[in-house]
């Protein structure tokens, strides 16, 4: 007779712990049903996992899902997965009607990520039940602390329940009193308790691997091998006389009598790990009435052929079983220790499996993109940081911090409100929702005929709208956007002489709607577009995009803007740029911000908190720059991008300088500084080089290489096309919300802007009173060059008579791995750049240091968080010079070049204020003046 028939003859059912598809479809499971008696089957990730991983079993499947639009790794594993659970509970329903809801189920577990939250567990069983749509489907619920309330709960409402990762009697006690406190619930509210089915999983082996690890420990090596391989059985016997005696009880008597049928126990984990064991060990010894025995392919084909089946033999010896107990006590093994680190374990496993499963699942649907998410590459420099990176890769995982982020929780970081600020995670989704109003407004702007479009903005307001303008450029048809992001009067002037005011649209952009810039820069074009087209016409030329209940809001609405769009409060700025932030102003100048929010929803979904993080590309990024700036001090993040899209640059400066850099801790992020040779360079960058796919500089190519070759760490990414800046822009806020976790401080804040802001406010608030402003002066005086510095920076300089020689003075005080800063407060335009940036070439070829350039005051809500909270590596030169041609405020008692000095000397002296290395330099004519700045620096530095 066959063997496994026998255990069916003997009233215990064998269930098969091993689902796949071609199980089902090769007909192999009707087979096991009709020649082994096999009544059940259970869903295993691992075997899962192989099988995606290993084989094309499912290629075709997972290629037809994806054809029909991208789906998050989740949603693929449940696609896949459930389309097994129902052909498999088909399969099995003619096992479930013939034994009348007895046997025939199909077991599916709940995510392991949620085992230790019970509404979350609650609420998954139930969306998988539904989901199924099978009344032969056992949901798996483990029988945690929290798992056992969930439990009550699910059999209450109807479900079929399979508790798993029991090995302790005294657990399973409070997981029997669930199910029948379940089944009473479920008979208050009229339910049919006769067709709720449960089995309660005892994991056998496990116990044994754990106990004997410590009987190997015994000193008495004749007791020691006595109990060895003998534990796991004992507990299961003991835990067969506590089942009977529970359903012997008069409550049970009283649900027995509706029809309600007991909860059997099912022995899992039946296959012996230890070769010295025979290998039918666990199923012979466990053979019993009214029980289940769950069993891997090769346990089953064991028993099959070699299995000694014995009637009732899980109670024979039961006196022995105590015995074995009680000596293992008696030797001062704690069994309940064993098994309580056996639950915690168990957890931990099945949360490793479904990892290993998500990556397989994950790494085939970056396979079948076709080139929407281009994956990176990562190059720590040294086995070191390789080796770092790694175990902080492993921590991530383990502990599920990349579902904690997903989920906000605050303790990630600095458990100081990070919660509040996570909104972006959801924004690409949502924005998708509403995409068709912004679109059919920007149409409507389009055939009012506008011809520009104005942005009047800082910081995250500003950044992001200027990467989208100057990488797509002028749309045909639509108005050509601006972006003004400065009080500089020489930049105001550029900007009002570029556009024709009766035909330009203006954006107002600020989330709080009380910042200085954006505010001042409205009073001047509000004041000039009503010049232009009259005071009551004025209003349809403005649009506001500002936070609900935001000053700015009631000014729009008393002023009749043309439009308001709000931003979401729990977004802050710099990570706005996929909300209306960045897409009003995109909209305005003609760019398909659908299409650009769809690629970033790629990577919304490749960042996704089912995605573990080794195949996850924005918590990748974040560990290795986080790791690498922590442990091993290259915290200077040196952006290279391709000159189509090196904009980006600048946005990414904000969201890495402005989240990181506090706490004296950070990033320093820098772009645009000239390409060099390794020598060049000190061991404290990080290079990241963005490159436009079929648009690459081949020498930003050879350079990078050559750094790389020596040993620096870079992260190389590629970018489709200019569409994809919406996954760049979703990829890096991942990453910086990542690298703040691993660095230690909260990426939300920005505690040492507002410094800046006060005392800009305090010198403009005094300078209406008296029309001055605080008189300094100077340390040097020549040809149109003033230098200024306070009394301890003016110390360290010490007196000299040329501009050469203080210089020399300030370059002396760079220290190895210092950065050189150039803060600006002059016209960004391409001259000044180039010649600030062949200082900067200068400057990082003798001293290799660092270097960064910021025009002000577009820094200050920039880079300037980091210069001033960050690590005290920086040396800071404040370029500043007189304006010839200044603006009055109108309403005020201020020009824009007095509210530029003002922001100057306020951020000035908030760094003399942090202990900073700083000096600066006033230029009477600007060009003149920066031309013999360039060549001072020079030869201070030969």
């Amino acid at each position: 007779m066959n063997r496994l028939k026998q255990l069916e003859s003997f009233g215990q059912s064998i269930w098969l712990d091993d689902l796949k598809r071609d199980l089902i479809t090769s007909g192999k499971l009707r087979s096991l049903v009709e020649r082994d008696g096999l009544k059940g089957i259970t869903s295993n990730p691992s075997i899962f996992e192989k099988a995606i991983a290993e084989t094309d079993e499912y290629a075709d499947a997972l290629k037809k899902f994806q054809a029909r639009g991208d789906h998050r790794v989740i949603d693929i594993y449940e696609h896949l997965a459930l389309a097994d659970i129902r052909d498999a509970a088909d399969v099995f329903r003619t096992v479930y009607d013939q034994t009348g809801g007895r046997d025939g189920y199909v077991s599916l577990e709940c995510s392991p990520y949620i085992a230790n939250d019970t509404e979350a567990t609650v609420a998954e069983a139930k969306r998988l039940w539904a989901a199924v749509d099978r009344p032969n489907l056992m949901v798996k619920v483990p029988g945690t602390p929290a798992g056992i309330p969930a439990i009550r709960k699910l059999i209450g409402a109807g479900l079929n329940i399979n508790i798993t990762l029991l090995f302790s009697i005294a657990v399973y006690e409070r997981v029997s009193d669930a199910f029948i406190a379940g089944l009473e619930d479920f008979s208050k509210t009229g339910g049919d308790v006769s067709r709720i089915a449960s089995v309660a999983s005892f994991f056998v082996s496990r116990i044994d691997t754990a106990a004997d690890k410590k009987l190997d420990a015994l000193a008495d090596r004749k007791i020691a091998d006595a109990l060895r391989g003998k534990v796991a059985i004992a507990n299961a016997k003991l835990a067969f006389e506590r089942y009977k005696s529970i359903f012997l009880s008069e409550r049970w008597h009283r649900l027995a009598g509706a029809g309600a049928k007991t909860q059997r126990l099912l022995w899992a984990s039946t296959s012996t790990k230890n070769p010295a064991y025979k290998d039918t060990l666990y199923v012979e010894a466990l053979i019993g009435r009214d029980t289940v025995d769950t069993m891997p392919p090769a346990t089953m084909d064991a028993f099959r052929d070699h299995g000694d089946a014995k009637a009732d033999a899980i109670e024979d010896r039961i006196a022995d079983a105590r015995s074995v107990l009680a000596t293992l006590d008696k030797q001062g093994i704690s069994l309940k220790d064993i098994t309580d680190q056996l639950v915690v374990d168990g957890v931990q496993q099945f949360a490793d499996a479904f990892d290993q499963l998500c990556g397989a699942i994950a790494r085939r649907r970056l396979a079948l993109l076709d080139g929407d998410h281009i994956g990176q590459k990562i190059s720590a420099g040294f086995p070191a940081i390789q080796a770092a990176i790694d175990r902080e890769r492993d921590v991530w995982r383990k502990k599920g911090l990349v579902r904690s982020l997903w989920s906000g929780d605050a303790a990630l970081w600095t458990n100081k409100g990070e919660e509040k600020w996570v909104g972006w995670l959801q924004i690409v989704d949502r924005e998708l929702r509403d995409v068709g109003a912004l679109e059919v407004f920007a149409n409507n702007v389009r055939r009012a005929g506008f011809s520009d479009a104005v942005l009047l903005g800082m910081g995250g307001s500003s950044l992001g709208p200027e990467v989208i303008a100057e990488t797509f450029g002028r749309q045909s048809g639509w108005p050509l956007l601006h972006v003004l992001d400065s009080t500089d009067p020489a930049q105001i002037h550029t900007i009002e002489e570029a556009v024709q005011l009766d035909k330009t649209i203006f954006i107002v952009s600020s989330k709080s709607g009380s910042t200085v810039e954006p505010n001042i820069l409205l009073d001047y074009f509000f004041a000039r577009v009503s010049a232009a087209i009259g005071r009551e016409h004025a209003g349809s030329h403005f649009v506001a995009v500002t936070d609900p209940g935001s000053s700015l809001e009631k000014r729009a609405k008393r002023s009749g803007f043309r439009h308001i769009f709000y931003g979401l409060p729990g977004i802050g700025g710099r990570y706005s740029v996929l909300s209306n932030f960045g897409l009003v102003p995109a909209a305005l100048m003609g760019v398909d911000i659908k299409r650009l929010l769809e690629t970033a929803s790629v990577m919304e979904r490749s960042c996704g908190p089912d995605v573990p993080p080794s195949e996850n590309p924005g918590v990748e990024l974040g560990i290795a720059l986080g790791v690498a700036a922590a442990s091993f001090g290259c915290n200077k993040v040196t952006i290279v991008a391709s000159p189509k899209i090196d904009d980006l640059g600048a946005w990414l400066e904000q969201l890495l300088a402005e989240s990181t850099g506090k706490d004296g801790r950070g990033l320093i992020p820098l772009t645009d500084e000239p390409l060099g040779t390794p020598d060049k360079y000190s061991a404290d960058r990080f290079f990241v080089y963005v490159e436009l796919e079929g648009m690459a500089d081949s020498y930003q190519r050879e350079a990078i290489s050559a750094l790389e070759g020596a040993g620096h760490p870079v992260a190389r990414i590629t970018v489709k096309d200019i569409w994809h800046l919406g996954q760049e822009f979703f990829r890096w806020e991942i990453a910086t919300a990542v690298a703040g976790a691993v660095i230690g401080i909260n990426p939300f804040d920005q505690p040492d802007v507002e410094a800046s802001k006060v005392k800009t406010a305090a010198l403009t608030t005094a300078y209406e009173k008296t029309r001055e402003l605080v008189v300094e002066h100077p340390l040097f005086r020549e040809n149109g060059i003033a230098v200024y510095a306070d009394p301890l920076n003016a110390s360290a300089l010490g007196r000299h008579n040329t501009l050469q020689g203080i210089l020399k003075s300030y370059f002396d005080r760079v220290e190895p791995n210092d950065y050189v800063a150039i803060l600006a407060y002059i016209e960004r335009n391409n001259a000044h750049t180039r010649t600030m940036s062949a200082m900067r070439e200068s400057i990082r070829d003798k001293t290799h240091a660092a270097t960064c350039l910021g025009f002000g005051p577009r820094f200050q809500h920039s880079t300037g968080q980091a210069y001033k909270g960050g690590p005290n590596t920086g040396v800071f030169m404040q370029i500043t010079s007189d304006d010839p041609d200044d603006i009055e405020i109108p309403g005020h008692r201020l020009s824009f070049g007095v509210v530029k000095a003002a922001q100057a000397q306020g951020d000035l002296d908030v760094l003399v204020e942090r202990g900073r290395r700083a000096l600066r330099i006033h230029l009477k004519d600007v060009d003149a003046g920066l031309a013999e700045l360039e060549r001072a620096v020079a030869d201070a530095l030969a």
